[in-house]
Protein backbone atom coordinates (compact mmCIF):
# COMPACT_ATOMS: atom_id res chain seq x y z
CA UNK A 1 0.00 0.00 0.00
CA UNK A 2 1.37 3.42 -0.95
CA UNK A 3 2.46 5.47 2.08
CA UNK A 4 4.62 8.11 0.33
CA UNK A 5 3.90 10.04 -2.88
CA UNK A 6 6.90 11.81 -4.41
CA UNK A 7 6.15 14.64 -6.84
CA UNK A 8 8.27 16.41 -9.38
CA UNK A 9 7.21 20.02 -10.00
CA UNK A 10 8.00 21.41 -13.46
CA UNK A 11 5.99 19.53 -16.05
CA UNK A 12 4.13 17.52 -13.41
CA UNK A 13 2.58 19.91 -10.90
CA UNK A 14 2.94 22.71 -13.48
CA UNK A 15 2.74 22.95 -17.25
CA UNK A 16 6.53 23.16 -17.37
CA UNK A 17 6.59 26.81 -18.38
CA UNK A 18 8.72 29.37 -16.59
CA UNK A 19 7.16 32.80 -16.29
CA UNK A 20 8.82 35.98 -14.98
CA UNK A 21 7.06 39.12 -13.81
CA UNK A 22 8.40 42.65 -14.39
CA UNK A 23 10.58 42.42 -11.28
CA UNK A 24 12.11 39.06 -12.22
CA UNK A 25 10.05 36.87 -9.89
CA UNK A 26 9.48 33.39 -11.23
CA UNK A 27 5.80 32.46 -11.50
CA UNK A 28 4.21 29.05 -12.00
CA UNK A 29 0.68 27.89 -12.73
CA UNK A 30 -0.63 25.09 -10.49
CA UNK A 31 -3.88 23.16 -11.01
CA UNK A 32 -6.49 23.45 -8.26
CA UNK A 33 -7.59 19.88 -9.08
CA UNK A 34 -4.13 18.67 -8.08
CA UNK A 35 -4.62 20.40 -4.74
CA UNK A 36 -7.86 18.51 -4.16
CA UNK A 37 -6.09 15.26 -5.05
CA UNK A 38 -3.34 15.98 -2.55
CA UNK A 39 -5.91 16.69 0.17
CA UNK A 40 -7.35 13.24 -0.61
CA UNK A 41 -3.90 11.64 -0.49
CA UNK A 42 -3.16 13.12 2.93
CA UNK A 43 -6.63 12.19 4.18
CA UNK A 44 -5.93 8.59 3.15
CA UNK A 45 -2.70 8.62 5.14
CA UNK A 46 -0.24 9.18 2.29
CA UNK A 47 2.73 11.40 3.05
CA UNK A 48 3.39 13.81 0.17
CA UNK A 49 6.87 14.96 -0.83
CA UNK A 50 7.91 17.54 -3.40
CA UNK A 51 11.32 16.78 -4.88
CA UNK A 52 12.50 19.16 -7.58
CA UNK A 53 15.75 20.04 -9.26
CA UNK A 54 15.02 23.78 -9.25
CA UNK A 55 14.45 26.36 -6.51
CA UNK A 56 11.45 28.66 -6.64
CA UNK A 57 9.52 30.65 -4.05
CA UNK A 58 6.26 29.83 -5.88
CA UNK A 59 6.85 26.13 -5.14
CA UNK A 60 7.46 26.87 -1.47
CA UNK A 61 4.23 28.90 -1.37
CA UNK A 62 2.17 26.19 -3.10
CA UNK A 63 3.56 23.56 -0.74
CA UNK A 64 2.59 25.73 2.24
CA UNK A 65 -0.93 26.23 0.82
CA UNK A 66 -1.27 22.44 0.51
CA UNK A 67 0.29 21.78 3.93
CA UNK A 68 3.14 19.80 2.37
CA UNK A 69 6.07 19.92 4.77
CA UNK A 70 8.38 17.58 2.87
CA UNK A 71 9.63 20.00 0.21
CA UNK A 72 13.08 19.55 -1.23
CA UNK A 73 14.34 21.93 -3.90
CA UNK A 74 17.65 22.05 -5.79
CA UNK A 75 17.90 18.26 -5.65
CA UNK A 76 20.42 17.45 -8.37
CA UNK A 77 20.49 13.69 -7.85
CA UNK A 78 16.93 12.69 -7.11
CA UNK A 79 17.61 8.94 -6.94
CA UNK A 80 20.37 9.25 -4.35
CA UNK A 81 18.28 11.69 -2.32
CA UNK A 82 15.18 9.47 -2.46
CA UNK A 83 17.15 6.30 -1.64
CA UNK A 84 18.52 7.96 1.51
CA UNK A 85 15.11 9.40 2.46
CA UNK A 86 13.45 6.01 2.08
CA UNK A 87 16.11 4.30 4.20
CA UNK A 88 16.00 6.97 6.92
CA UNK A 89 12.19 6.86 7.10
CA UNK A 90 11.62 3.11 6.76
CA UNK A 91 9.95 3.10 3.34
CA UNK A 92 10.19 0.00 1.16
CA UNK A 93 9.84 0.13 -2.62
CA UNK A 94 6.17 -0.90 -2.54
CA UNK A 95 5.38 1.92 -0.08
CA UNK A 96 6.42 4.66 -2.52
CA UNK A 97 4.78 6.18 -5.59
CA UNK A 98 6.43 8.71 -7.88
CA UNK A 99 4.84 11.13 -10.32
CA UNK A 100 7.21 12.83 -12.74
CA UNK A 101 7.54 13.76 -16.38
CA UNK A 102 11.09 13.94 -17.63
CA UNK A 103 14.38 12.11 -17.98
CA UNK A 104 15.80 13.44 -14.71
CA UNK A 105 13.02 11.53 -12.89
CA UNK A 106 13.81 8.09 -14.35
CA UNK A 107 16.46 6.97 -11.84
CA UNK A 108 14.27 7.95 -8.85
CA UNK A 109 11.27 6.26 -10.46
CA UNK A 110 13.22 2.99 -10.55
CA UNK A 111 13.21 3.00 -6.72
CA UNK A 112 9.42 3.15 -6.47
CA UNK A 113 6.68 0.53 -6.47
CA UNK A 114 4.24 2.66 -8.48
CA UNK A 115 5.10 5.24 -11.13
CA UNK A 116 2.70 7.69 -12.75
CA UNK A 117 3.29 10.43 -15.26
CA UNK A 118 1.36 13.15 -17.08
CA UNK A 119 0.08 12.45 -20.60
CA UNK A 120 2.74 14.77 -22.05
CA UNK A 121 5.70 13.18 -20.26
CA UNK A 122 8.85 12.23 -22.16
CA UNK A 123 8.48 8.99 -24.15
CA UNK A 124 11.03 7.22 -21.94
CA UNK A 125 9.05 8.15 -18.83
CA UNK A 126 5.75 7.02 -20.38
CA UNK A 127 7.43 3.69 -21.23
CA UNK A 128 8.50 3.27 -17.56
CA UNK A 129 5.21 4.40 -15.99
CA UNK A 130 2.70 2.01 -14.46
CA UNK A 131 0.02 4.62 -15.15
CA UNK A 132 -0.09 7.42 -17.71
CA UNK A 133 -2.53 10.03 -16.46
CA UNK A 134 -4.96 11.31 -19.10
CA UNK A 135 -4.15 14.86 -17.97
CA UNK A 136 -1.13 16.90 -19.02
CA UNK A 137 1.32 18.33 -16.51
CA UNK A 138 -0.19 21.26 -14.63
CA UNK A 139 -3.69 20.27 -15.72
CA UNK A 140 -4.62 17.74 -13.04
CA UNK A 141 -2.13 14.92 -13.63
CA UNK A 142 -1.25 14.73 -9.93
CA UNK A 143 -4.94 14.40 -9.08
CA UNK A 144 -5.16 11.64 -11.69
CA UNK A 145 -2.26 9.77 -10.10
CA UNK A 146 -3.74 10.09 -6.61
CA UNK A 147 -7.11 8.87 -7.82
CA UNK A 148 -5.51 5.85 -9.51
CA UNK A 149 -3.65 4.96 -6.30
CA UNK A 150 -6.63 5.39 -3.98
CA UNK A 151 -9.14 3.65 -6.23
CA UNK A 152 -6.66 0.84 -6.77
CA UNK A 153 -6.34 0.00 -3.10
CA UNK A 154 -9.90 0.82 -2.06
CA UNK A 155 -9.19 4.05 -0.15
CA UNK A 156 -10.92 6.45 -2.57
CA UNK A 157 -14.48 6.53 -1.18
CA UNK A 158 -13.37 6.84 2.45
CA UNK A 159 -10.92 9.63 1.59
CA UNK A 160 -13.57 11.58 -0.32
CA UNK A 161 -16.06 11.15 2.52
CA UNK A 162 -13.55 12.29 5.17
CA UNK A 163 -12.02 15.14 3.17
CA UNK A 164 -15.15 16.62 1.63
CA UNK A 165 -18.02 15.20 3.74
CA UNK A 166 -19.55 13.64 0.62
CA UNK A 167 -21.01 10.16 0.17
CA UNK A 168 -20.22 8.44 -3.11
Amino acid sequence: MIRLLVLDVDGTMTDGGVYYDATGNELKKFAIKDGAGLVLARTAGIRVMICTGRECEAVRRRAADLKITDIYQNVGKKAAFLRDFMAENGYARDDVAYCGDDLNDLAAMALCGFVACPADAAPEVRARADYICPQRGGEGAVRGAVEKILRGDGRWNDAVKKAFQVEL
